[in-house]
């Protein structure tokens, strides 16, 4: 989250409002939730192993011998198999089908990393099975988070043709911009198997250079001061689960990087800022938590010195909204973070749990909450970490309606669009493949066309973009609220209404309703409010209503004020 972006904004809305509370002289008060550009652009996550195969030639089936690497499956007793080897998906599957991402409504994709992983199975750690979880014998680094050589294409993803800087320059020119994963916590499993296999522990330089060797020993048996080849790691042992939690110790049996050795600093900066040259928009950081905050902003602060406002977000895994605000502020990371709270009560509400609109209210944290600016936050109900969200068609439905329509830039994992693989675990069919048949058949599931629409809505509506939000009510079936932009020369308000019951409802809106004309933005035609506004909103529906004008209505201006103050009296505190 740059605050060099906004912090000037976001005074002059303060002082316009100290000084009058409405326009003067000829101007108007600045209501704006986030001026990053970023935040005009939905996020489409693929695993790229998973997505489609677009090139056979380089799938290496027959890699790894005895430890191969393709088409390991997961047996799960109701017959609905996982799998933990390669699978063939690449940049040409996700290239070639670019439009079909674009035609979604999506403006980037969000892919896994691309380093280069292990050529075998590993054979440490313990048996995977189809709820386990952090057990990784037999698995491979399909996934990308196993890195050896942070310089290196893994081999399994480009083509005679189509390297990474290619497979951007594909992207862009279908519309798309393209977010990065990268790890700075840790490389590939490292320790526990029952003889040492190469690879595996081991960390190469661009050259090909062995810099890093974690030799099977667990971490507390490193010797860092009398081996070099130590040096990268960190040597302490495994936290007893009783008496700390696991974000004080190592991550199953992966290597990990010693954050105080600035070797690894200039390590990884360098891959890093390679990649990034070569077509990179963003960058999603893994496991941000795992390591320090002075680590992290000084991460940040060299990518950013040769790309000067990159947009980056992290991922905390942890639903306490205070501790994972933390990387949100300028003097941590000073970056965006995946909105894990709020992740919990969407899966609470549009789940089969089925709770009331309600319960989204207090993690969206509109104003006294912990992150830097909460309109910059990454929203998602699921990803390949956790089991798939296990809902109805229309509680995917109602859940990409507020995904859409509310605060913070919308994620949504490869396969959603259609219910693939609702309620699956990470080894029951979470990273299931997904393959062309099922992106050409996308659009006949009932899921499809409702995310089309909603999507295609925000990405003309700048006020869902990056507007304020003003809760009308979040109760029950019911939401309504408003999303505000007045910005030079945007004036605009979205009314939006959501049903997410069974049957039609009739909503009446009074509060903070303005005057004027307003345009059906989904169905067409328009209303003139005068002093209420009623709408008939179809079950799982939603209807959004636009006005494109100044804001005058002064119980929505004094809300409006009190968020700008709010944001700039934030930001002020957090910069000291």
């Amino acid at each position: 989250m740059r605050v060099r972006l906004s912090v000037a904004g976001l005074a002059s809305a303060l002082s316009l409002a100290l000084l009058a509370g409405c326009a003067v002289a000829g101007t108007r008060p600045d209501y704006v939730g986030t001026t990053e550009p970023f935040a005009s652009d939905a996020v489409y996550f693929v695993v790229t192993d998973r997505f489609v195969n677009g090139d056979t030639a380089n799938d290496h089936r027959e890699q790894g011998g005895a430890h191969r690497t393709f088409d390991i499956p997961v047996h799960c007793a109701d017959g609905i198999d996982g799998n933990i080897g390669y699978l063939g998906g690449d940049f040409r599957g996700v290239l070639d089908n670019a439009g079909y991402i674009r035609g979604l409504g999506f403006g980037a994709v969000w892919i896994t990393p691309i380093v280069d992983n292990p050529d075998e199975a590993f054979t440490g750690s313990r048996e995977i099975s189809c709820t386990s979880s952090l057990t990784d014998r037999g698995k491979t680094g399909y996934h990308g988070y196993w890195g050896i050589n942070f310089y290196k294409l893994d081999e399994h993803l480009p083509s005679a043709g189509l390297d990474f800087a290619g497979f951007t320059r594909g992207l862009h020119a279908a519309g798309l911009k393209v977010v990065l994963d990268i790890v700075g916590n840790h490389g590939s499993p490292a320790w526990t198997m029952p003889e040492r296999q190469p690879q595996f522990g081991q960390l190469f330089d661009k050259d090909g250079t062995l810099v890093a060797d974690h030799q099977n020993l667990p971490p507390q048996q490193l010797d860092p001061q009398h081996n070099p080849l130590h040096a990268f790691y960190n040597n302490i042992g495994l936290v007893d689960a009783d008496k700390g939690s696991i974000f004080d110790g190592n991550l199953a049996e992966l290597s990990d990087f010693n954050q105080h050795n600035p070797a690894v600093m200039d390590y990884l900066a360098g891959a890093y800022l390679q990649w990034a040259g070569q077509g990179v928009d963003a960058l999603r950081i893994d496991t941000i938590g795992w390591l320090p905050h002075p680590w992290w902003h000084a991460f940040v602060g060299r990518i950013r010195a040769e790309h000067p406002g990159m947009f980056m977000f992290g991922e905390a895994f942890d639903y306490d909204a205070a501790r994972i605000a933390e990387h949100t502020w300028p003097a941590n990371a000073n970056v965006s973070v995946l909105d894990f709270p709020l992740r919990g009560a969407l899966e609470a509400v549009f789940g089969r749990e089925g709770k009331g609109f309600e319960a989204l209210a207090e993690p969206l944290h509109l104003s006294g909450g912990p992150y830097a600016n909460p309109y910059e936050l990454m929203t998602f109900y699921d990803n390949h970490d956790m089991p798939r969200i296990d809902a109805s068609d229309a509680g995917f439905i109602d859940a990409h309606n507020w995904l859409f329509t509310a605060r913070g830039i919308p994620v949504l994992y490869y396969g959603s669009e259609t219910g693939f693989m609702r309620g699956r675990a990470e080894h029951a069919g979470n990273r299931a493949y997904f393959g062309q048949q099922r992106v050409d058949a996308a659009p006949a599931s009932p899921i499809f066309g409702p995310l089309q629409r909603i999507a295609k809505l925000r990405e003309a509506t700048p006020a869902l973009q990056r507007g304020l939000q003003v809760n009308e009510r979040l109760q029950g079936d019911q939401a309504v609220f408003y999303r505000v932009l007045q910005q030079g020369d945007v004036a605009q308000t979205a009314l939006v209404l959501l049903n997410k019951g069974d049957a039609a409802q009739d909503f009446e809106v009074r509060d903070y309703l303005q005057q004027g004309q307003w345009r059906d933005a989904l169905d067409g035609g328009s209303v003139a409010v005068e002093d209420v506004l009623h709408a008939e909103v179809p079950a799982h529906g939603v209807k959004v209503f636009v006005l494109d004008a100044p804001v005058k209505q002064p119980q929505l201006q004094a809300r409006l004020d009190a968020a700008m103050a709010d944001q700039a009296a934030r930001t002020a505190r957090l910069a000291h």
